[in-house]
């Protein structure tokens, strides 16, 4: 089981602050997945900022959304700002494309 994403905040670097309901807290780095497929829909600033929670999960208005334990996963962890705690750093050694959502899977 994965915890669920309470709460997203977009960064200008294409990288998001995520809270999750076991009290983690990370940044996953969107950066090198932003040339494949769907997700080149929010590879535009303006998109990439309308991001937000939906069911335990992210989703973008664009109809791009993201697997919540690849966003777990993908997730460096924080700990009250100190060093990463678990989980990889996307922006580190060879990006593995992102599975989509459930919302995705389903259609």
């Amino acid at each position: 089981m994965y915890p669920s994403v309470t709460k997203v905040v977009p960064s200008e670097d294409f990288t998001l602050a995520i809270a999750f309901d076991n009290g983690e807290e990370g940044i996953l780095d969107m950066k090198p997945y932003l040339g494949f497929g769907v997700f080149q829909r929010i590879a535009d600033a303006e998109h990439f900022k309308r991001v937000r929670v939906a069911f335990d999960t992210i989703e973008w208005d664009c109809d791009v959304d993201l697997d919540p334990e690849f966003v777990y996963a993908k997730c460096t962890m924080t700990v009250s700002g100190n060093a990463p705690t678990h989980g990889g750093s996307v922006s580190g050694g060879t990006a593995t494309q992102p599975r989509l959502g459930r919302r995705r899977r389903e259609a």
